[in-house]
């Protein structure tokens, strides 16, 4: 092995034999949860001995964080083990930015003296520092560690794991596997809460987005509500993981589930306009709100069809056309232009356009014209009193918009795909992910953009969601689920080449690398027997509602 150069904190320097990454920090030093090296993520416990280019990872990085994440889950299953091995723990995200336990199998309620000696026992976990050590092991040999800690669960995914081998980590005896790098040791994980969340309890952890603190708790009922329906939903119809998913596709066939999920949707949407039918004689104003590839635009064509057979005729206006010229949007400190700002928008205009419109009146409504970027005179408009009006954007729940419209005169929702599913009991989904493969597969599809140029937009994208639209979700008269159960057996095959064409060098990889660890568990799924009209339709091509 020949000399190789180190690039590292500010420094420079020569090795002629290979070290570890964690070598080239002070001893003790726990600031740091992993590196990107030559931009790939790796363990500081990984040993490097050629040229490359390091930084070091804290929590005010999303990846770092990630990684601190899964090490907490595994330390959490660990201490869990070690109170009573007989207990299963089922792990979602949750409320507050949260991960949420629930034990499968305890005999009596969860009360706060298990919490307090859970807690204790994670922090003489981390007191002690154990050495987090990764060993690969055959995929048979990997099923025997299962079962003899327990982990059932994961036997079933085991089948579906390409690999024919496990990076397995082993802990002070215990061995678990979380899909994920890990910190080299327990005493990594310093910040954590744990608090009682009935039937379960609550897991906070540092958060890149607040500079690697663990943010406030705040409890949303209506979010909260909305997943804990959608993970009974799944249980009960048996696809609550990939391995009872895939099962369900093999056994029963594409038919079969998509028309389950399909009625999903449509029982929600029924549900959805007798609320609003009911109330017609207030409601004047519908607003529909969600992050990005909720699947807001054939939610709002479905809920118009739906109203239409109840004998309801709404009206549609598009927010977009309320664009401020860019010349006239107040520029941010640094002189760009945040066109995802509510000031981006013409709100007295759009005020005193509804207003209007809500009295009965004639209005020129204006057309917001993107490729000259001006706005210009567009349709002339007058509603009736039975003809509520649908609004739908990142900013339609926000009262600023519409404050001329009295409260009890709107009815707002919100729509996002509320994921309940698991890799196994120990390895919940991001619901973001979820989302992400929805826009990378559509932006290729529709505006034949490469995965790096979505994974590029994305970090913005999702600031733009904490400050303009989740705040919004809890004041929602109704919240819908999105989420298609069978959708990414059938996005599979869409999504796979194009996050496989990034290049190892690619910044994005990492990203892409991430997307693709859960998604190859899928069985390939044909997408046949989806509906024009599905939702799932607006992301993967030939919806209905495509020119509407």
């Amino acid at each position: 092995m020949g000399t190789f150069k180190l690039n590292y904190l500010g420094t420079t320097k020569e090795f002629q034999k290979k070290i570890k990454l964690i070598q080239l920090l002070e001893p003790n030093e726990k600031q740091y949860m992993c590196a990107k090296v030559n931009n790939r993520i790796r363990e500081l416990n990984y040993d490097v001995y050629y040229d490359a280019n390091i930084e070091f990872l804290g929590l005010d990085d999303e990846e770092a964080v990630k990684v601190y994440e899964a090490s907490l889950r595994y330390i959490v299953a660990m201490a869990i083990y070690r109170i009573d091995p007989s207990l299963h723990v089922k792990f979602s995200y949750n409320v507050s930015r949260s991960i949420f336990g629930l034990f499968l199998n305890l005999n009596c309620p969860l009360d706060s003296d298990f919490i307090k000696k859970l807690n204790q026992e994670i922090k003489d976990i981390v007191a002690h520092d154990y050495p987090l050590v990764q060993t690969i092991v055959a995929n048979k040999k990997a099923a025997e560690i299962y079962k003899k800690f327990g982990h059932e669960d994961k036997l079933e995914i085991l089948k579906y794991r390409p690999e024919k081998t496990v990076h397995l980590y082993e802990c002070d005896g215990y061995m678990n596997y979380m899909y994920s790098q890990m910190v080299p040791s327990t005493g990594f994980i310093k910040d954590f809460k744990i608090r009682l969340y009935s039937p379960g309890f609550i897991i906070q952890y540092p958060r890149s987005e607040c500079d690697g603190k663990i943010p406030p708790f705040e409890d949303t009922p209506k979010f909260g509500k909305t997943l804990k329906n959608s993970s009974t939903w799944a249980k009960e119809c048996r696809v609550d993981s990939i391995a009872s998913i895939n099962r369900y596709a093999e056994e029963r066939g594409a038919l079969d589930f998509i028309n389950m999920c399909e009625c999903f949707h449509s029982n929600m949407l029924a549900e959805l306009g007798k609320m609003i039918r009911d109330d017609l004689d207030e409601i004047r104003l519908i607003c529909i709100a969600g992050p990005s590839s909720s699947g807001k635009t054939t939610f709002s064509n479905r809920l118009r069809a739906e109203l239409l057979s109840q004998g309801i005729f709404p009206i549609r206006i598009s927010i977009d056309d309320y664009y401020l010229e860019k010349d006239k949007i107040k520029k941010e400190p640094d002189g760009s232009v945040d066109l995802e700002a509510i000031e981006a928008l013409d709100i007295e205009r759009f005020n005193d356009d509804i207003s209007d419109l809500i009295q009965g009146k004639e209005v020129r409504l204006p057309h917001f014209n993107f490729q000259k970027g001006v706005r210009e005179e567009g349709r002339l408009l007058k509603v009736d009193a039975h003809s509520p009006i649908i609004i739908e954007g990142i900013h339609a729940l926000n009262d600023t918009l519409t404050s001329l419209v009295p409260k009890h005169q709107k009815f707002k929702i919100y729509i996002a795909p509320q994921a309940q599913i698991n890799i196994d009991n120990h390895n919940p989904i991001s619901l973001t992910d979820l989302r992400l493969l929805r826009r990378i597969v559509r932006d290729k599809k529709f505006r034949n953009a490469s995965a790096e140029e979505t994974l590029s937009m994305w970090p913005s994208v999702r600031r733009g969601e904490f400050r303009w639209i989740y705040s919004g979700q809890e004041s929602a008269d109704f919240v819908f689920n999105s989420l298609l159960t069978y959708e990414l057996p059938v996005m599979k095959k869409y999504a796979m080449p194009v996050l496989e064409a990034i290049d190892k060098d690619s910044p994005y990889y990492i990203s892409a690398n991430k997307l693709k660890k859960f998604l190859k568990y899928f069985v390939d799924m044909s997408d046949e027997f989806v509906p024009c009209n599905s939702l799932m339709r607006e992301f993967i091509g030939n919806s209905c509602f495509q020119d509407v």
